[in-house]
């Protein structure tokens, strides 16, 4: 096996395959990445069992076929730590992979291509394409929202829902929730759900760029897949049942508040500052056409803003975590936002003044 390939067509691939490879393993196999040529083309695979990503790239020299797998985190750091313009040789010779670059010669250990294991790939349910613009920004939109390392194992994700043609995200930790709902074009009429894990979903977004070109969706019964020009992502699907979000949306809310993101979110941002640093809790004061927000800490120190908004109800006194806060003020994409509110005990919604494309609720906080 040998081929020849520029620095700069290497490395972007390589981080990201690579990026699914977990620095501490089992099995020895599972820290390495597989390169294969066929062809002209070099595909690259990492995996950790749970996902799995192909990378490809044409070669612009012949090279010869063959298969190995090499140190995932060696081989991008050699990548990196050579000049731009940099152009690599790859060979394999008695079980040694040898990289050479101008005057710098890299031997590293390989181990067997058929160790290396494969995401099982089952029968598609169903599939779909979409632009990568909207599957990410479906998907920055709502992942802040998922829990990490919760016992309840169906949180530490992102619920997709195929419904009446639409694509919806859903991501609890269950102190608060985001849903993001767009048009895909999907024929299909009934509602079909799945939860993508964790990692898989970060992994996911880092694939897909801003641009309209379009994303395949594969969705099996235990796997998900997807597929654009250069990359398969694969990514088993978390086994359990996501809870009925529709229940935690607050309904009939009476305090309709408008304010400007930017300056709701600098405030938050500023009175954040002297918030208890564990519970993070702050105060929200409305009343009609201003809202204080309060801090205090142990500490007995204080902060307080005021900020000007759009509200005629009664006054409400209600605490909020200001991190929950300031994950979707730095979410939301348009320039006034809007709070719905009903008392003190209940939750928060809050959008975007003109779209529902996207909801938020925040629990409340006892201060």
């Amino acid at each position: 096996m040998q081929f020849t390939i520029q620095r700069e067509a290497l490395l972007k691939p390589l981080q990201l395959v690579a990026g699914v490879v977990e620095r501490r393993q089992t099995l020895p196999v599972l820290s390495n990445v597989l390169l294969v040529v066929d062809g002209n083309t070099l595909s690259m695979t990492g995996t950790d069992l749970e996902v799995e990503l192909v990378g490809r790239i044409n070669l612009e020299e012949s090279a010869e076929a063959g298969e190995v797998t090499v140190p995932a985190r060696k081989l991008m750091d050699i990548c990196k730590s050579l000049p731009d313009d940099a152009t690599l040789t790859f060979k394999v010779e008695e079980n040694k992979a040898i990289i050479k670059a101008g005057r710098s010669r890299f031997t590293l250990a390989t181990l067997p291509a058929n160790d290396f294991p494969n995401v099982e790939d089952g029968p598609g349910a169903m599939s779909f394409s979409i632009s990568q613009a909207k599957l990410r920004r479906l998907i920055e939109r709502t992942s802040f929202a998922m829990a990490q390392q919760d016992v309840r194992y169906y949180l530490n994700g992102l619920l997709l829902e195929i419904n009446k043609g639409q694509l919806r995200a859903v991501a609890t930790d269950g102190h608060r929730m985001a849903m993001c709902t767009v048009d895909a074009e999907i024929d299909y009429q009934e509602r079909y759900q799945l939860i993508v894990p964790r990692k898989g979903i970060l992994e996911l977004s880092r694939l897909l760029g801003e641009a309209d070109n379009s994303v395949n969706i594969v969705l099996g019964t235990h796997h998900i897949r997807a597929t654009t020009g250069d990359f398969t992502f694969t990514s088993k699907l978390v086994d359990g049942k996501f809870p009925d979000y529709e229940r935690v949306l607050p309904r009939g809310g009476d305090k309709i508040v408008l304010a400007d993101r930017q300056m709701l979110r600098d405030a938050f941002s500023r009175t954040s500052i002297l918030s208890n640093e564990k519970y993070r809790g702050i105060r929200l004061m409305l009343q009609a056409g201003q809202l204080k927000i309060q801090a205090n800490n142990p500490e007995q120190e204080e902060a307080e803003e005021e900020v000007m908004v759009d509200y005629n109800g009664s006054a409400l006194e209600i605490g909020f975590n200001v991190s929950y806060l300031l994950d979707v003020m730095n979410v939301l994409g348009h320039e006034q936002a809007k709070l719905i509110l009903s008392d003190a005990n209940s939750s928060a919604l809050v959008q975007e003044a003109e779209s529902e494309e996207s909801l938020y609720v925040v629990m409340p906080m006892r201060l």
